[in-house]
């Protein structure tokens, strides 16, 4: 299953650092960023459902904002 989502991170530095974060939180996802999209994005995938609103306030801990794309 993937979910996109719009988010306001725009450096690498912090991209890693919460890609870090995802990983090592979250068993069994994987996530990366587009920061070339206007929507900085972050898709994320796992082999069954990815729990939005769990990642959301992961992101948002770390001061950054995060939306689901339809």
């Amino acid at each position: 299953m993937v979910e996109v989502f719009k988010t306001n991170v725009q450096s690498d530095e912090d991209a890693e650092k919460l890609l870090l974060m995802i990983h090592n939180t979250l068993p069994g996802y994987r996530a990366n960023f587009d920061l070339e999209d206007c929507d900085r994005i972050l898709r994320v995938v796992h082999a069954k459902a990815v729990n939005a609103q769990q990642l959301i306030h992961l992101v948002s801990k770390e001061g950054f904002f995060a939306e689901p794309l339809p």
